[in-house]
């Protein structure tokens, strides 16, 4: 569904325009209800979600036993910190302060359509993960049958 790197700039207020090439795609499958959150595996990420694949995803993880530590801490950062926001006339989401802050979004941003979601990267985290190398050791067994 999305996929694509695009770099962006938060504004003043701390809005994100959605690029008009997926602008089309996000009111089909979402109705234009976003969902941002936490990335809980790496630092200077947010997820954005359609609503509908947002709610699974939800649901998935609020199913884990609370328990755990390690649940409740997935479930805090995804769904304790989830945000519906909804694209404005300009295409633009309002990222809340507290994501922003926790991820070190500043002006400049890099959007990745990652399929079923977006992930909204500060520039420098970005660049710092483009940057590392997969090596040998790395390799899994489902990444060894890729034809790339």
């Amino acid at each position: 569904m999305f996929q694509g790197e695009t770099a962006v700039t938060l504004d003043e207020k701390g809005r994100v325009a959605i690029p008009a090439a997926h602008r089309e795609a996000v009111a089909r499958v979402s109705g234009n209800r976003l969902v941002i959150t936490y990335n809980p595996f790496e630092h200077g990420c947010l997820w954005i979600f359609p609503e509908k694949e947002w709610e699974r995803v939800r649901d998935e993880v609020n199913a884990l036993p609370s328990v755990k530590a390690v649940h409740r801490n997935l479930q805090m950062k995804l769904v304790g910190a989830a945000a519906h926001v909804e694209p404005d006339g300009s295409g633009r989401v309002q990222v809340p302060a507290s994501q922003r802050a926790a991820a070190g979004l500043e002006k400049k941003a890099v959007l990745l359509g990652m399929g079923n979601k977006f992930e909204l990267w500060s520039e420098q985290a970005h660049l710092a993960k483009i940057r590392e190398t997969i090596s040998e050791e790395q390799i899994t067994e489902d990444m060894e049958d890729l034809r790339l």
